[in-house]
């Protein structure tokens, strides 16, 4: 088994990786995400990713992105630490970190067979709908219901530390 940090990829191998999959005939799957402090909906989200095919790429956002996403005082964790934790996870396969605000450039560079979303987005409200549809990436809404979020553990702790 490959560890973390070998999961971890170039942007600039992605789309030499993902045309050698696809001539094994490998089911692509691409998820994306902040992932800033992974929490029990990160992790069914990307076990729901990962069940919709064979390989499972994952973009991680970075830093600047997070920020502008997030607002101050995030991330958490630098977008190399967030990259090792979910690159940890077993049904990941290999993470890229990305510094613009969509994947649509990556979903263009990767060309997955599914472009894998959380359930706080339906088929309609999926950022890169459009951009999926012109290159054949069929959508999956995956995870479990969106009950969980950094925001409000972070409140949690803060709230317990203050206490």
């Amino acid at each position: 088994m490959r560890t973390a940090e070998a999961k971890i990829i170039s942007r600039a191998d992605i789309s030499a990786m993902a045309d050698n999959l696809r001539k094994q005939r490998k089911r692509i799957v691409f998820a994306n995400g902040c992932f800033d402090i992974l929490h029990a909906g990160h992790v069914r989200y990307l076990a729901g990713a990962r069940a919709e095919g064979d390989v499972l790429f994952v973009g991680v956002n970075g830093d600047s992105g997070v920020q502008g996403l997030k607002g101050a005082g995030r991330p958490v964790l630098t977008e190399c630490a967030r990259a090792l934790l979910v690159a940890a996870l077993r049904v990941v396969d290999y993470v890229i970190i990305f510094p613009e605000p969509n994947v649509e450039k990556l979903l263009t560079e990767l060309r997955p067979d599914v472009h894998a979303k959380g359930t706080d987005y339906t088929a309609e409200t999926v950022p890169e709908k459009a951009t999926a549809e012109r290159l054949g990436i069929r959508v999956a809404i995956v995870g479990d219901a969106k009950n969980h979020s950094t925001r409000e553990l972070l409140q949690t702790v803060r709230k317990a530390l203050h206490d």
